[in-house]
């Protein structure tokens, strides 16, 4: 492998006349290119487990599925629900409305983070990375030195990326940073109960005999292996790339298009990635239609690289810039994929007894040059303004959750784990300490009147920290050293910082943070990449000093 990249930086060289040992990116993304890929075997056929044949039960006396989706880095804004719609509407989004209207729609959900992986492991467990020490979110081994080598402070108008190499060699290698064995996932608690367990799409959270889905409680799971929806060069993908973002250059370089069942040998997937995982859940439905069933559908749009079906970016017309229709074509084929899903459970007779969840891991990201995605929020995934971490969510269970109800009370991604054991009549072992509580009392209308789930809701990234309580909200960082104070009652989109004028208030949810620090656990592995942010602007435009922004450090 030595030789190949040397033998291609080579060329790379004499191509350009000598003037390529100066073309740094270039050589940069060429090794990216070159380093971590496997062999991608074509596509099979995926081995998925059958059922009964019969019902041990009628229906009505059955425990009821559960179907979790979860998008990536979708904006709040991007489905009508909640705000106007992606490209000014004029891509709608029937189905997650549909999915929408038949339950309870949660007003002020919050993500457990502003990146996946920790929001994944919360969703997983229901607790803070204060108790499992899973605080930042595993990147591919090599990404945050070339990362850092890539960005152009002349471009941003930021801050330069932090790289530190020390910290890196401690961590542990990209696959081993997992959730721990010892933690309790809901699939464990869920197949306890009864269920059969898949998970389908992106895991993030480890792989191996300790921390891959089979080892948290899947009987199976059919993986995302790297990052591409299509081929690069499928004659039915329509790419739209992101000269201004390193992380879109480093995912273009190294990512292939590759799946696994029960983390097995890599394989070419069946289609468009939002399509095959939707394929492929239908069949988990279907063939398991006569028991319950836990189906964990993660999928990775509309997470970049930016990529889409040609049929989907047909249909949504003419929208500019590119990067926006394709990305529209993207939150197309998710919507797809919920009809899909909603349509088979009718099918299959089990639309009644089935419990589904919708929500993102977090919200849109700013790198991707898209300045509507989290209107009217502020900010972006990797800040903990609400454009961050105020995301979509809705329940939906027939007969159990009012059609078209609204919850109003702030509730966070922790809070899925104990309504799904919840639901399930399953129980968290004992010890186990959640940091989430069971949200049914709130979907169903059974709360006593003004009870609220939480009585403060935290997160962190290092030293990034913000914590809600009630309508205030406090965000403190030490790079650069500023606190925030916000009243959300007032000012939902953070728009006045209040801090001077409310030292009381400001002290008093500092000392929350410290409570919250008290007992906690260190992180599992060190963060060892700190990238500024621009609150209010995309990676697509230069900030200004005048400009505020943030560390993410991770």
């Amino acid at each position: 492998m030595l030789k190949k990249i040397l033998l291609g930086l080579l060329v790379v060289v004499l191509l350009g006349g000598g003037v390529a040992w100066f073309n740094r990116k270039a050589i940069i993304l060429y090794v990216a290119g070159n380093t971590g890929k496997r062999e991608v075997g074509p596509n099979i056929a995926v081995p998925w487990k059958e059922g009964p044949a019969q019902a041990a039960a009628p229906l009505a006396g059955r425990k009821p599925n559960i179907i979790f989706i979860l998008a990536d880095d979708l904006g709040i804004n991007d489905i009508r629900t909640f705000g106007g719609g992606v490209a000014g509407g004029r891509v709608p989004t029937p189905n997650i409305d549909r999915l929408a209207a038949r339950g309870a729609v949660f007003t002020q959900a919050y993500a457990g983070t502003a990146t996946c992986a920790p929001s994944r492991a919360m969703i997983m467990t229901g607790r803070y990375p204060t108790r499992t020490g899973f605080e930042f979110t595993p990147t591919p081994d090599g990404m945050g030195s070339m990362i850092s080598m890539l960005n152009n402070t002349d471009e941003t108008g930021l801050p330069p990326v932090i790289y530190n190499k020390e910290q890196a060699e401690k961590a542990p290698t990209y696959t081993r940073q997992g959730l721990p064995g010892s933690e309790v996932t809901i699939a464990e608690v869920l197949r306890s109960a009864g269920y059969h367990t898949a998970h389908i799409g992106k895991w993030h959270t480890g792989t191996g005999p300790e921390f891959g889905p089979n080892a948290q409680g899947f009987d199976e799971a059919l993986l995302m292996a790297s990052g591409l929806h299509l081929k690069e060069n499928d004659p039915n993908v329509v790419n739209a790339k992101l000269p201004f973002d390193p992380i879109d250059a480093f995912l273009w370089a190294r990512m292939q298009y590759a799946a696994s069942y029960n983390e097995g040998p890599w394989f070419e997937p069946g289609g468009y990635l939002a399509d095959y995982w939707t394929d492929e859940a239908i069949k988990v439905i279907q063939r398991n239609k006569n028991q319950p069933f836990f189906l964990n559908l993660a999928h990775w749009t509309v997470h970049t690289p930016l990529q889409a079906t040609k049929a989907d970016y047909d249909a949504v017309g003419d929208i500019q810039p590119e990067r926006l229709r394709v990305y529209a074509s993207m939150v197309r084929a998710l919507d797809r994929s919920v009809g899909r899903i909603l349509d088979t459970l009718q099918a299959e007779g089990l639309a009644d007894n089935t419990m589904i969840v919708f929500t993102s891991d977090n919200g849109g990201a700013g790198y991707i040059g898209l300045p509507e995605v989290n209107q009217p929020y502020r900010g972006w995934k990797m800040t903990l303004f609400e454009g961050g971490i105020h995301v979509p969510m809705f329940v939906s269970w027939p007969g159990h959750i009012p059609a078209k109800s609204t919850v109003t009370a702030p509730v966070a991604h922790i809070d899925l784990m104990p309504t799904f054991a919840a639901v399930a009549g399953g129980s968290v072992p004992a010890g186990v300490e959640i940091d989430g509580v069971n949200l049914l009392p709130f979907a169903t209308g059974a709360a006593t009147p003004g009870q609220t789930p939480h009585d403060a809701i935290f997160w962190q990234s290092a030293y990034y920290k913000a914590v809600r309580q009630g309508d205030w909200k406090l965000q403190v960082t030490d790079k650069p050293a500023k606190t925030w104070l916000f009243n959300l009652a007032s000012d939902p989109t953070e728009k006045t910082n209040v801090a001077e004028q409310n030292p009381d208030k400001v002290a008093a949810l500092k000392k929350l943070l410290t409570d919250h620090q008290a007992t906690a656990r260190p992180p599992l592995y060190p963060h060892t990449t700190e990238g500024a942010i621009a609150v209010d602007k995309t990676a697509a435009d230069k900030a200004t000093p005048e400009d505020e922004y943030v560390f993410w450090p991770n």
